[in-house]
């Protein structure tokens, strides 16, 4: 079953590279899904996954220039102590296997249909954010630290639970707030928040047991691959037709969660 896992690994991380999201919005569900493995420990693995696989991104981007800093900071400041109060509410609650596992099947179906919309919707946003001069509805600059840190709090609960949100939830969160910050400074402040988000959720998840670093292994042996060989093609393959094709995808796996 190892080399199952590693192929998964690389067709994920080829898709990944190809269009910069779709890494826990489609290896939890595979996890779940094909083979079987309990929700817990599909989203303790996938995080620590995307951490170790985002970095490279995140290297590249910062060597580039296409960071915002000062915004990954706002981010971190709400997402990363988010993050650290869900693990430790799980670890208060207690929750058994069954009762954890439902709650992350739960957030997980809302998180990928949250996920496919924001896909499908991302050019309508980017069009409305920028009509409205730099603000979102006329959101005051004074405020946008405050509502960064918000969004940052928002996506690190979500993240912590499902492992799904640090991707395509933040960009669009970006396009409406910074909407002067040009693309390649969203997708690599997006990429360079995820990294210690994911790190933090991911270590987090392995103090409550929920990781499995031989399939942890088995995953990267296929992904790290993948995504480079996937960034390469990425000027290559058109954007505007992936992208609904990913957003289609997560549609059906959604759909898949809630009526299982």
């Amino acid at each position: 079953m190892d080399w199952l896992y590693t192929v998964s690994g690389f067709v994920v991380g080829l898709i990944v590279g190809v269009t910069g999201v779709g890494g826990g919005s489609l290896m939890t569900p595979l996890l779940v899904l094909f083979f079987g493995i309990s929700p817990a420990t599909a989203v303790g693995t996938d995080l620590l996954y995307a951490s170790i696989t985002k970095s490279l991104g995140g290297w590249v981007h910062s060597r580039n220039g296409t960071v915002d800093w000062k915004v990954v900071k706002l981010l971190s400041l709400g997402s990363l102590p988010a993050a650290l109060f869900t693990i430790a509410l799980f670890k208060y609650l207690a929750l058994d296997a069954q009762a954890l596992s439902g709650l992350m099947t739960g957030v997980l179906r809302v998180a990928l249909l949250l996920t496919a919309a924001a896909l499908l919707l991302k050019d309508w946003i980017k069009k409305i954010a920028q009509r409205d001069d730099g603000t979102l509805f006329e959101l005051h600059h004074r405020h946008l630290p405050a509502a960064t840190i918000i969004t940052g709090a928002i996506v690190g609960v979500l993240v912590t639970i499902s492992s799904i949100g640090a991707g395509v939830l933040v960009t669009v969160a970006l396009l409406f707030l910074y909407p002067r910050l040009g693309t390649a400074k969203v997708v690599g402040t997006d990429i360079a928040h995820a990294v210690p988000l994911t790190a933090v959720a991911g270590l987090g998840h392995m103090t409550l047991g929920t990781v499995d670093l031989v399939l942890l292994g088995s995953l990267l042996l296929g992904s790290l691959p993948g995504i480079y060989i996937g960034s390469h093609l990425a000027a290559k393959v058109p954007e505007k037709v992936l992208r609904p094709l990913l957003a289609v995808m997560l549609l059906i796996i959604g759909t898949r969660l809630v009526l299982n």
